[in-house]
């Protein structure tokens, strides 16, 4: 019999179909004889099936006819091979993937046999029959709309009381298999998506509500993961490629909970928002916004101040932004952290294999997971919520009780570096708002409103909130108070035209109050320190932010994030500072003036002017940005990036070029980057405007009597080959390699900014004249005579670029582990100690000619007041010349 299915038929036929559906029901069981013929019967079907849908109606009224659904079932049944039941949910997928025919997919959906397929008891300790089985689900949901979902639920007095697809497939939606929890996500979306209130008042019932409490919890549990991760990071080999894989996750995680409140569902936003708050925020990442550490706390301050500013970035919900701005006016110990067992042990719960475990005679058995049971131990098992105790906080705030946000502003002025870009991210992260100022103002012959863009990434948070923090932007509380001042409010007018118009001079805001007073659900108590006002709170900030500019362990890249977020709150003028603002700029200016100034006469210095030029146009597009430049996962891989080029020696030429980049955090700080930010901070908090360029005298001229000019050099330098006169040139011997000694005529040379030392051959045909055969940096070369040796001078010969300024050539240390980089030593030998000691003051003469031309140019930049008259002179002959410039048409 089985013989006769490969005669010869037309594949794609009425015919073929028909001796398919026959064969198939005359068999009784599934065995190892037929089994084979089974599966190949049922591939065939899916691509006759498919085929008809698209060139023949007739199939399809075969497969009705038929009821060759119901002989799917019949052979799920008989069957006890699992390759049977791959192929028969494969054969399903196919068919209703492909199917164009809304009349087929009524049909196919109408049947009892669909609803059979999906609860049928398949064993899914075969992991490939699990995927099979989601992709399965995921198929019919990709077909659902609002005919087709009804065709698929069992109502009830108008209410739905079964649905088998959504049902089955929730059970998997916290599996270990990422594929797996995707597919059902993808399916779940497709549900919300259809906008049907009878199934919306279902999936919205207990139980199944509870597969909303249940995404939160494993949410929460894949926090903690993350922090362990990063944890390990800080203490061991870094690896960003797993912290990044982590970070997807989580983001992944939260844009699936924005996509579901997005679908409408009533009451789901509200549950999604009880359930962080409750279960996140509140008992885990609130309390670790800590400067201590505390034990028993089960995640880290930046792994808290990561996940704040990605909650508030993706899951775009008006009532969590504001509850959780709201949360920073409570002290610490408000909040009490949840204990670690508590917490793992339901985990286990959730992430274990929910939907089969082995038992009974078949092995098979369903266990659909308990959610209700689940959140009930997670609530029971949080610490319980308190009324605050009259307890002191020790966190830099002794005899008082620490708010939220005097902790997080602590980050920033006693922090580490990812401690102060966390707490920078939240701060950013709550500024962007998407809330816009808008009022429709009806005067006599006018009607107008005024609106406020809102940004890329940006929060659902009310404006009100921003102002009580004392973080709304100097432009929206100008567009607030000009709206006052024209519905007839005397505070808004008296604020616009005063000097001080920083925000409303009184109280807190009463939605900040209502949000406040909506803590107490939670268990949570607050206090408002006396004299607590939006201008307080605003002084607060900018006292934080300014004390930050004067710390000196703080990674410069990160200071330019802090540089962004006060070009915000602060874009027109000096009126928000107080003397002792000024006074604290002023003094940190200075001093990394003075720290420029000594690098002047280090191993870079000429590159010190070309560096300058360069991050004065990086600052100056970072702190004019719409946005910051980091994403918030910065922080976590911050530490690793440190870690990266830990074997640089520190006293090679390489490690002062990495002050310059800031590659590295534990090396101390190049001032250059810090001197750029706060010449900019000081030049438009006075209302200046910044040039794009900074101000630096142009290079002088060379005198004719200087080294180079009678070496007939120019500023391009020597290049090998090239000839030279030799005059003031000291014989020296030289050995590049062992027992292979040569002699060269010695010249060291400045021209401007630049310099080298100079190793030429004599040409015998030209009297006084050489070739250029070796030529290294002057700047660094530290000239040194031996101290048994006084004929001898040694040379650190260090690179002719800086490395990460060209990484074609030497790598980039940050993405593979480079080789420590070694400076090269010249140690020369001349006739007597006479002549050693001219080519030692050589070399001394010609770093210190090329550090004053350096220091020269730099002078007019050093001095702020004088460098800030000086940039706008620049900035108006700029102006002139482009206007009085007419183009050039030929």
């Amino acid at each position: 019999m089985w013989f006769s299915f490969w005669r010869s038929r037309d594949r794609f036929s009425l015919e073929e179909l028909r001796y398919l559906t026959d064969q198939l029901q005359k068999i009784q069981i599934v065995n190892e004889v037929n089994k084979d013929f089974v599966i190949e019967a049922l591939r065939s079907i899916s691509e006759l099936i498919t085929y008809g849908d698209q060139h023949d109606a007739s199939f399809f009224e075969f497969f009705m006819e038929k009821q060759i659904m119901g002989e799917f079932v019949r052979i799920l049944k008989i069957s006890r091979a699992a390759t049977v039941s791959l192929q028969l949910l494969q054969t399903m997928s196919i068919i209703i993937q492909n199917l164009k025919s809304e009349h087929a997919i009524y049909y196919l959906f109408s049947t009892e046999h669909m609803n059979k397929l999906i609860t049928y008891a398949f064993d899914f300790r075969n992991d490939e029959l699990l995927s099979y089985y989601i992709s399965f689900l995921r198929a019919i949901s990709g077909k659902l709309n609002k005919n087709t979902i009804s065709l698929l639920v069992k109502t009830q007095n108008d209410k739905v009381v079964s649905f088998p697809m959504y049902v089955e497939a929730i059970q998997f939606a916290f599996h270990e298999e990422n594929m797996i929890r995707t597919a059902v996500r993808a399916l779940t979306l497709n549900v919300y998506h259809v906008g049907d209130d009878y199934v919306n008042r279902f999936i919205t019932s207990p139980p199944h509500a509870d597969y909303f409490s249940n995404l939160v919890t494993f949410f929460r549990k894949q926090c903690i993961d993350l922090n362990d991760l990063v944890t390990e990071t800080m203490s061991a080999e870094p690896s960003t490629s797993t912290i990044l894989a982590a970070v997807d996750e989580i983001e992944d995680n939260l844009y699936y909970i924005s996509d579901v409140i997005s679908a409408g569902i009533p009451d789901v936003g509200r549950l999604i928002t009880d359930n962080i708050l409750r279960h996140l925020i509140f008992p885990l990442l609130l309390p670790s916004l800590r400067i201590e550490v505390v034990n028993g706390f089960q995640i880290g301050a930046v792994t808290s101040l990561y996940l704040l500013c990605c909650i508030l970035r993706i899951v775009k919900i008006k009532d969590l932004a504001n509850t959780i701005s709201a949360a920073f006016f409570c002290p610490l110990d408000a909040f009490s952290p949840q204990p670690e067992e508590g917490l793992n042990g339901n985990m286990t719960r959730l992430c274990c294999e929910s939907r089969s475990q082995s038992s009974g005679s078949d092995g098979i058995v369903r266990q659909p997971l308990d959610a209700e049971s689940l959140i009930k131990e997670v609530s029971d098992s949080s610490a319980p919520k308190t009324e605050l105790k009259d307890v002191t906080v020790k966190n830099g705030c002794p005899g008082s009780r620490l708010e939220l946000r005097g902790a997080l502003l602590s980050h920033i002025t006693t922090g580490d570096d990812v401690q102060v870009l966390g707490a920078l991210s939240v701060l950013a992260t709550l500024l962007q708002t998407k809330g816009q100022i808008s009022a429709a103002i009806q005067l006599p012959s006018v009607h107008f409103s005024v609106l406020i863009t809102p940004p890329k990434f940006s929060v659902e948070l009310d404006e009100s909130m921003l102002d009580a923090l004392g973080i709304l932007p100097q432009r929206k509380q100008h567009k607030k108070l000009l709206l006052e001042a024209l519905v007839g409010e005397d505070s808004g007018e008296e604020q616009l035209f005063s000097s001080d118009n920083t925000s409303v001079k009184g109280g807190i805001d009463i939605e900040l109050d209502g949000y406040l007073q909506k803590l107490k659900d939670y268990g949570i108590s607050y206090f408002l320190k006396a004299g607590a006002s939006p201008r307080a709170h605003r002084f607060e900030v900018l006292d934080a932010l300014v004390s930050l500019f004067c710390r000196s362990n703080i990674s410069a890249e990160i200071l330019w994030d802090g540089g962004w977020l006060l070009r915000q709150l602060l874009p027109y003028s000096e009126a928000e500072f107080n003397s002792h603002h000024l006074k604290l700029l002023k003094d940190s200016y200075k001093y990394w003036a003075t720290e420029l100034l000594q690098e002047a006469r280090g191993i870079w210095s000429d590159f010190l002017i070309i560096l300058l030029s360069d991050e004065w146009k990086k600052c100056k597009r970072a702190i004019e940005a719409p946005s910051p430049r980091k994403e918030p996962k910065s922080m976590l891989l911050h530490s690793a990036k440190a870690s990266a080029v830990d074997a640089v020696p520190p006293e090679s030429s390489f490690a002062a070029g990495q002050k310059m980049s800031e590659l590295v955090k534990h090396l101390p700080l190049f001032p250059l980057k810090v001197f750029v930010l706060l010449h900019q901070l000081q030049s438009f908090s006075l209302g200046k405007a910044l040039s794009d360029q900074p101000c630096i005298d142009p290079p002088s001229e060379i005198p004719d009597c200087s080294r180079a000019k009678v070496a007939g050099l120019d500023a391009s330098g020597p290049k090998p080959g090239a000839e030279l006169r030799l005059d003031g040139a000291v014989p020296c011997r030289i050995a590049f390699e062992r027992g292979k000694e040569r002699h060269f005529f010695f010249l060291g040379t400045a021209i401007g900014t630049c310099g080298w030392i100079i190793l030429a051959e004599e040409l015998p045909s030209k009297l006084n004249c050489g070739i250029v055969r070796v030529a290294a940096p002057l700047a660094g070369s530290n000239p040194r005579i031996d101290e048994k040796h006084s004929r001898w001078l040694h040379l650190r010969i260090r690179p002719s670029t800086l490395p990460f300024l060209d990484p074609t050539k030497h790598g980039t240390p940050l993405k593979s582990k480079a080789k420590p980089f070694v400076d090269g030593r010249w140690i020369l030998a001349f006739q007597d100690e006479d002549t050693c000691k001219v080519a030692f003051s050589m070399v001394l003469e010609e770093i210190n000619l090329q550090s004053k031309e350096v220091e020269r140019r730099l002078k007019p930049l050093v001095g702020l007041e004088r460098a800030v008259d000086s940039a706008d002179a620049f900035l108006c002959s700029t102006k002139s010349l482009t206007s009085n410039t007419a183009p050039n048409l030929m």
